[in-house]
């Protein structure tokens, strides 16, 4: 099988679920036989062309230009990405374009038709999803459109969780016959790599010895609700002032969280970290007494699972994919979202019972283990495939 895929993100430029995903999955499918070539921009550096066996990647520089919006931008250098990837489909014989997400979509659709090959679209989030609400400036509008038109021009689509096939359904009337569910993975094997003797020095960057840490991992954006976890800290602290929270990302959201943290008096409780490593997001999670995931929208939740992969308890709120990865009181404790009395109790519940909450944790390892492995995930990824390319042998273009 020789795909050709487009991505946005790909390492060293990886900033979100996206990112992660792609980065994970195509190692998975290179070990399961599938031939790779990548096109992405070369936003953080990496070399312009890499090739590793049946994985090649093209970094292909983006050259924005000043003064345009995010949209016009976006077009732009899908038009850069559509030139090296022309060649590629030219040169190698390639069976089926792979898209994730709307981002490089434009690229993709052109090449489909170009090349009568079939397109697989992986839909990881959507702009109405996100804005929960109207769509207020035209390039929200124009992302929109540019979702809805990936789902019309795919062969099949990918979501990786039912909620977001059912919001692909919902916003742009996709068949449900065309969709599948394809879950994110974790590697659990990475969170093991810290040595326990440099725990304690490396703690002490970020909490005292008799505090509990409550951990978040992920963008800080008012989507992954952080302004309800803030609001929910002095409820906390009320029952257990022992507890020390720790804000692991960067985001716009920033400055007003600092700031209400203030407010309420709780600012010496909050430690915002800013960007971290990955070695040093491991080794909070291996350190954590509760990982905490509030969002308001959340198409999967892979950071949830990369904590349970870590065997921390979990605290997430009911939203979008998160209630199909944590089972409540078996994998971890589900609160209602968008409430700072619900996520207190949730937090509370998982330091006031470290026993129960370590059980939960180990439930939730299995689970990590058993369904969200990524050659599990690969091996699912590679059935479609294989369903999309007997099925164009079969039609004429």
């Amino acid at each position: 099988m020789r795909v050709l895929m487009l991505s946005w993100e790909y390492p060293p430029h990886v900033v979100g679920g996206l990112g992660r995903h792609v980065a994970d999955i195509v190692p998975a499918l290179v070990q399961e036989g599938v031939t790779v070539h990548l096109v992405t921009p070369r936003w953080a550096g990496g070399d312009p062309f890499e090739r590793d066996g049946q994985l090649t990647v093209y970094r292909v520089d983006p050259a924005p230009e000043s003064g345009l919006d995010f949209f016009a931008t976006t077009v732009r250098v899908n038009a850069r990405l559509e030139a090296t990837a022309e060649d590629i489909c030219r040169r190698e014989n390639i069976q089926l374009i792979h898209n994730h997400d709307w981002l490089t979509s434009f690229a993709a659709i052109a090449l489909k038709h170009r090349h009568k090959l079939p397109l697989l679209a992986t839909i990881h989030a959507t702009e109405r999803g996100r804005a929960r609400g109207p769509l207020g400036t035209e390039v929200q509008r124009s992302i929109d459109h540019a979702e809805w038109n990936l789902t019309y021009e795919a062969w099949r689509v990918i979501t990786c969780s039912k909620y977001m096939a059912g919001e692909v359904m919902d916003f742009f009337g996709t068949p449900a016959d065309k969709i599948d569910v394809i879950p994110n993975g974790v590697k659990a094997g990475q969170f093991a790599r810290r040595d326990n003797k440099d725990l304690s020095t490396f703690r002490a960057r970020y909490a005292a010895p008799t505090e509990d840490i409550v951990l978040y991992v992920g963008r800080v954006v008012a989507e992954k609700g952080l302004q309800v976890l803030v609001e929910a800290v002095p409820l906390v602290l009320a029952e257990h002032p022992n507890a020390k929270f720790v804000v692991a990302g960067t985001g716009w959201l920033l400055p007003t969280l600092q700031k209400r943290a203030s407010e309420l008096g709780v600012a010496s409780k909050i430690y915002f970290t800013g960007f971290i490593p990955d070695e040093d997001r491991d080794g909070l999670y291996r350190m954590a007494s509760c990982a905490v995931f509030p969002s308001l929208y959340e198409p999967f939740g892979i950071v949830a699972l990369e904590a349970m992969a870590a065997r921390v308890p979990v605290v997430v709120s009911l939203a979008g994919g998160l209630q199909e990865v944590v089972r409540h009181s078996e994998t971890g404790i589900t609160v209602h979202p968008d409430n700072p009395v619900s996520l207190a109790w949730g937090i509370n519940h998982t330091l006031a019972r470290p026993d129960w909450a370590r059980q939960r944790a180990e439930n939730a390892y299995q689970v990590v283990l058993s369904e969200f492995n990524w050659q599990k995930i690969a091996r699912e990824t590679l059935a479609v495939y294989s369903r999309v390319v007997t099925e164009r042998s079969r039609t004429s273009w």
